[in-house]
């Protein structure tokens, strides 16, 4: 699991909200904690969720950014692809109403010699999203191992795959970080 830095055993979520709700900046440690107890369930959803709606509303400095994506990164299994020789691109978005760009480009650019290893995600909304898409088709696969993942990649050049037990598990963690509530279809 995560962390680089060890934080001390005496924060708590609840003064971390407080510390954000008022504006304040965390340090790297504060928000390591926040990350690696949330996803050890020592925070429950609730007070996460009351820290983020903090950290959207009163927002997040550079280095609290940076913090959070290291610590989100480091949460689970970092892949590592320098066992391929080529260049190595992704293509990522926000979805949206048909999301086709990575049904075609991926693949074009695997012919131009780059590797292009992807790791999906499913139902963005009321459109579903890329891995959705594809496990319409029958027989297609989106829920290899890692060592499938780069045997097909390091054959093909190109690769996509879903979140897995080691790489953004899909459990209530990574959703409350990855996926936006749906909207609501009243209008004001």
């Amino acid at each position: 699991m995560l962390v680089s830095h060890s934080p001390p055993n005496h924060m708590r979520a609840v003064d971390l909200i407080r510390k954000k709700r008022d504006s304040g900046e965390h340090s790297r440690d504060e928000i390591d904690y926040l990350i690696s107890a949330y996803t050890r369930d020592e925070i429950p959803d609730y007070q996460m969720a009351a820290w983020l709606m903090a950290a959207w509303l009163r927002g997040l400095s550079r280095a609290e950014l940076a913090s959070l994506t290291e610590a989100m990164l480091h949460s689970g299994e970092v892949v590592d692809h320098s066992y391929l020789p080529a260049k190595k691109v992704d293509k990522h978005s926000t979805g949206g109403v048909g999301d086709k760009t990575s049904l075609i480009l991926a693949p074009i650019v695997a012919a131009g010699g780059l590797a292009v290893p992807m790791i999906s995600g499913r139902g963005l909304g009321h459109t579903g999203g890329t891995l959705d898409k594809l496990e319409a088709i029958p027989g297609f696969n989106t829920s290899l191992t890692l060592a499938d993942f780069k045997r097909v990649l390091r054959e093909c050049g190109m690769a996509l795959i879903g979140q897995t037990a080691e790489i953004a598990p899909a459990d209530k963690k990574s959703t409350l970080f990855a996926t936006p509530p749906p909207r609501s279809k009243t209008s004001a």
